[in-house]
C-alpha cells in the first residue's frame, strides 16, 4: 500500500533530508517578507491602532495549533488502523510543537485583550476552548511519559488523541454557537475573508511562514530522532 511505502523508515527519512534545507530557507524568507510587510507596509488600524499587529502572530499561531492537532488525530487514526511506528513517532513530536503554539496563542491573545477588552483574561468560549486544547496537549504528553514502559502506550495515546479532536470544532464554531467577546470568523469561513486586502496579504504570508516553520521544526525533530535511534542501536 502507498501509505505503508511512504511511512517506511528508509523512504521517510530520505525524503526529510531532501526537504530539510529548502523548507527551512523558505520559512526564513517568508518570515523576513512577512515581518517587513507587517511592520513597515501595513497601515495603522483606525480602531485598534498598532496593537492589531499582535494578530499577525496570534492568528497564524492559532491556525498552526489547530492544524497540528488535526495532524496528530489523523496520524493516530492511521496508527490504530495500520500500526506504523513512524505515525506514532510523529505524534510525539507534534504534541510538543502543538503545545508551544497553543501557549503562544493564549499569550498573544492576552496581550491583545488587555488594551482592547481591558483585561488579560476572560472566560470567553473561544479562549476557554483554546485553553482546553492546551490542557489536552499537556495531558497527551504526560500520558505518554507515564506509560513509557506500557506495552500498549502507543494505542492508548492514539485513542486519547482521537477523542481530544472533539475540541477542535468547538474552538472553531464557538464564536458562532455562543455570544462571545471574541470576534467572529473573518478568515476561515465560506466566501472571501472579511479583511481589507492591505492587511489580508501580509497575514497570509505570516501564515505561510509559521506553517513552513512548523514543518521545518518537525523535520529536524524527526531527523534527530533517527540519530538517537542509531546511537541507541549502536550501543546495544
Amino acid at each position: 500500500m502507498m501509505i505503508k511505502y511512504l511511512c517506511s523508515p528508509r523512504y521517510f527519512y530520505s525524503m526529510l533530508k531532501v526537504l530539510k534545507t529548502p523548507i527551512s530557507l523558505s520559512s526564513i524568507l517568508a518570515f523576513i517578507l512577512g515581518l517587513y510587510w507587517v511592520f513597515y507596509l501595513t497601515p495603522m488600524d483606525a480602531v485598534q491602532g498598532y496593537t492589531y499587529r499582535i494578530l499577525y502572530i496570534h492568528v497564524p499561531a492559532a491556525i498552526c495549533s489547530l492544524a497540528i492537532y488535526s495532524a496528530m488525530a489523523l496520524l493516530s487514526l492511521i496508527f490504530l488502523i495500520w500500526p506504523l511506528k513512524i505515525a506514532d513517532m510523529l505524534c510525539t513530536k507534534l504534541a510538543v510543537l502543538g503545545l508551544v503554539f497553543t501557549l503562544l496563542v493564549l499569550i498573544t491573545g492576552s496581550l491583545w485583550g488587555r488594551p482592547m477588552w481591558g483585561t488579560w483574561w476572560i472566560w470567553d468560549a473561544r479562549l476557554t476552548s483554546e485553553l482546553l486544547l492546551a490542557c489536552i496537549y499537556t495531558a497527551y504528553i504526560v500520558l505518554r511519559q507515564s506509560l513509557i514502559n506500557h506495552p500498549k502506550q502507543a494505542q492508548i495515546c492514539a485513542v486519547f488523541a482521537c477523542i481530544g479532536f472533539l475540541d477542535l470544532p468547538v474552538i472553531h464554531y464557538s464564536v458562532i454557537w455562543w455570544n462571545t467577546l471574541h470576534q467572529g470568523p473573518s478568515l476561515l469561513k465560506l466566501g472571501w475573508p472579511s479583511i481589507h486586502t492591505s492587511m489580508l496579504w501580509p497575514l497570509i504570508v505570516m501564515i505561510i511562514a509559521f506553517s513552513l516553520y512548523c514543518i521545518s521544526v518537525l523535520i529536524l525533530a524527526c531527523l534527530n530522532h533517527q540519530m538517537e535511534q542509531r546511537h541507541h542501536n549502536a550501543i546495544n
